[in-house]
């Protein structure tokens, strides 16, 4: 059974309702997933997935760097209130980019020191998006007087290097399948090294698409189905060595253990 650790299913990119991919996603024996917000304005969304797929689908609640800049007054508490509220959810997606120019790295690091703040606090796991921001993202560890015991890079993307000081802080790191394309070799690369029991697989869906070969489920052009998992699981697992794909399915259990 494979575990999406990582994934948009309120997007409304889809196509087709969230109760028909479900269905696909546990016909290629995906056992359930995180549904991660980006922002305050899709929180209701998301808790109404977890409400109906409950057992299946997980929350994460959050505001991704690309929208710092829509948090209003309050949502500290809010974001609060919707965690208490649900013991199984998690923070995310959170985290800071240097790829877009706005929001400005000032208000997303304000946004997300206050995220990780509430993570520590409330001793839940996050989920963490960095893209050209590694540094940031270090001054932000270095700088705050408390982390979270473990937190999830998702789509993990950076260095080796990045890698190990991650891992001293208790990162895991989610492969997605976009890196099995050719240009992105290097990153798969990466993942060979890291330790065997910190690696979970994610979709990112509807982003991060695979290459065609792996897009078990097409719906057209830059849209990923999460049951596309399975094959991109696979395909991550060769010339790694047998019991690769069961050691990541025990690390979805270590990681997300309270959805057990």
């Amino acid at each position: 059974m494979f575990f999406d650790s990582h994934n948009h299913l309120q997007s409304g990119r889809f196509g087709k309702p969230v109760g028909e991919l479900v269905e696909e996603m546990k016909l290629e024996g995906i056992s359930g997933c995180v549904v991660n917000a980006t922002q305050e304005a899709d929180w209701e969304a998301v808790a109404g997935l977890a409400q109906e797929f409950a057992g299946f689908v997980f929350p994460a609640y959050g505001i991704h760097p690309w929208f710092a800049d829509t948090a209003e007054e309050g949502w500290e508490g809010r974001l609060r209130e919707i965690l208490d509220a649900d013991p199984l959810a998690t923070v995310g997606e959170i985290g800071v980019d240097g790829w877009v120019d706005t929001p400005v790295m000032e208000v997303q690091r304000e946004v997300f020191v206050k995220q990780v703040s509430i993570a520590t606090e409330m001793r839940r796991v996050m989920t963490v998006h960095c893209l050209k921001a590694w540094e940031e993202l270090f001054s932000v560890m270095d700088e705050m007087p408390e982390w979270p015991e473990k937190f999830l890079m998702h789509s993990f993307g950076g260095s080796i290097e990045v890698a190990e000081r991650l891992l001293k802080k208790g990162a895991y790191f989610s492969f997605s399948g976009y890196f099995l394309q050719e240009r992105k070799r290097k990153v798969l690369e990466v993942f060979r090294q890291l330790p065997a029991n910190r690696i979970l697989l994610e979709t990112d869906a509807p982003e991060m698409i695979p290459p065609e070969e792996f897009m078990k489920f097409p719906l057209g052009e830059e849209i990923n189905h999460p049951g596309n998992l399975r094959a991109i699981a696979e395909e991550f697992g060769k010339g790694q060595g047998e019991g690769i794909l069961a050691q990541i399915q025990e690390n979805g259990r270590d990681f997300w253990v309270h959805y057990q």
